[in-house]
């Protein structure tokens, strides 16, 4: 999922175009504009500029002595002073504002932070800075309430998660009461995760990245063109869906990465509004399933975390439900599994284009078309992934150069943007749940050949992935996750 949330065709859009109107790849803005509007640049701007300030304040508040101390050889604890500003719910066994004592000065802190920068990020990206702060305290407060759930002793006993609880909360709101009109300025799922992605990239080492990228290419490369293909033919051969378009929206969809990728393979096949809204029901719907019992079923069979991780990263089909369902295994399974995923986004971009070479040459066979470039593969290419990258190097070159560098990158990680990244998982799988309605999919399953084609689709990427992760991670890179 790496685009912009306004992109998707709400349902009284679809309502309103005609059966025949398709979608077409939109004007495409320059540089400078891009970056001063897109969500993608703008997770690279917030995680960025989160980043350097946290560091920056290690840095000033640093002990006296520090270099010398560890060239001594004698450790010593390092703080960052923004630990006490910046905090999440605790545990509690019966009185629930347990979880809350004591950390009023943080959760406040994170709620200050986080609708500051956002609010100043809508607006210098022309939307409505106001709006966005009058519905985030209310989403803030949802994934407040997440948290504190996740924090009573027993449920948490039984590793019920805080993104499991952040999803029901919203799900439970949206398919009853729905989701009031006010708090859609809020709704930034997309937003939520690319920022706390780019956050990740500081605790990723490039030399860990490196190591995981190998085996991940194989796990995102070989298995995604095979499923997308195998999808798109048996979709065609088997079940006979009329639409070709639909048959390859769903297929992309299921196979590279949810919401994005059957954006922009819409757009590369002209497919029609009602046909993408359908696929990307499908995807929200399997990923909010997948993203539970998956987890649940690598515990119950005692599988690696290492494994697990990779195997979550190449099936779930949202980057942000990846890394919630990582986050749940462990910090290990969730650098793999976001490293993984990530890799797998790179082929939104290849994917589209190939799409498009294929749907002009072959189905539209229409020699008056137009012609698709290469550029459109840098247009697709989700440009957060390289602020992950840009701060995986950054830090890690801070990490290795810089006296006492790994106690004070430790200790802004520990203190400050690991705090930060769990708020912005836990607010976008508030919104993912805001976002999901049940009831109007319904509608869109008549006849059931598209959720016959993903459920086949996914079974067979869950298998020829989980394949593939095991000879990768365990086989041939035995070591390449090893702490």
């Amino acid at each position: 999922m790496n685009q912009d949330p306004e992109n998707v065709p709400t349902e009284s859009s679809t309502a309103e175009n005609s059966t025949t109107e398709s979608v077409t790849p939109p004007q495409r803005p320059n540089w400078i504009t891009d970056m001063r509007t897109s969500e993608d640049w703008w997770a690279i701007w917030c995680g960025g500029t989160l980043l350097l300030i946290c560091m920056a304040a290690v840095w000033l508040g640093r002990p006296v002595g520090l270099e010398e101390s560890i060239a001594a050889g004698e450790p010593m604890d390092v703080v960052s002073p923004l630990k006490s500003f910046l905090a999440k719910p605790g545990g509690w066994s019966v009185n629930p504002l347990a979880g809350l004592a004591g950390n009023w000065i943080g959760i406040a802190g994170a709620l200050v932070t986080i609708g500051v920068l956002f609010a100043l990020a809508m607006q210098l990206r022309g939307r409505s800075a106001k709006q966005f702060l009058v519905a985030f305290p209310a989403v803030f407060a949802l994934a407040a309430l997440a948290y504190v759930m996740a924090g009573q002793e027993v449920l948490k006993s039984y590793n019920l998660e805080y993104a499991l609880w952040a999803l029901l909360v919203g799900l439970v709101i949206s398919n009853t009461v729905g989701t009031p009109e006010f708090l859609r300025p809020a709704i930034l799922t997309e937003f939520f995760i690319k920022t706390g992605l780019v956050l990740l990239g500081a605790e990723v080492l490039m030399s860990r990245l490196l190591a995981l990228g190998v085996p991940g290419v194989f796990v995102a490369w070989v298995v995604t063109p095979v499923v997308l293909i195998s999808t798109y033919v048996f979709g065609q051969k088997v079940l006979k869906v009329p639409s070709k378009s639909l048959n390859m929206v769903v297929s992309a969809d299921m196979s590279v990465c949810g919401v994005s990728a059957a954006i922009a393979t819409a757009a590369s096949c002209k497919a029609k509004k009602e046909e993408l809204s359908l696929a990307i029901g499908l995807s929200l719907s399997f990923t909010v399933i997948m993203m539970v019992v998956l987890p649940a079923i690598i515990k119950a069979v005692g599988m690696d975390p290492i494994l697990g991780g990779a195997w979550l990263g190449g099936t779930i089909d949202s980057t942000g439900a990846v890394a919630a369902a990582g986050a749940v295994l462990g910090d290990d399974a969730l650098e793999v599994a976001a490293t993984v995923k990530m890799i797998q986004n790179i082929l939104i971009g290849v994917t589209a284009f190939c799409v498009a070479v294929y749907w002009v040459t072959y189905v539209e066979r229409d020699p008056a078309g137009p012609r698709v470039g290469v550029s459109e593969i840098w247009y697709r290419f989700p440009k957060f992934v390289l602020g992950f990258i840009a701060m995986s190097v950054l830090f890690s070159i801070l990490y290795a150069s810089l006296p006492a560098g790994p106690e004070l990158v430790n200790a802004m990680i520990k203190g400050s943007t690991k705090t930060l990244r769990g708020w912005f998982f836990c607010l976008a799988f508030v919104c993912i749940g805001l976002e999901t309605n049940f009831r109007q999919l319904l509608p869109q399953l008549k006849g059931g050949k598209p959720l016959i084609l993903y459920v086949c689709g996914q079974s067979l990427n869950l298998v020829l992935t989980l394949v593939m992760a095991y000879l990768m991670f365990k086989v041939v890179f035995p070591t390449a996750a090893t702490p």
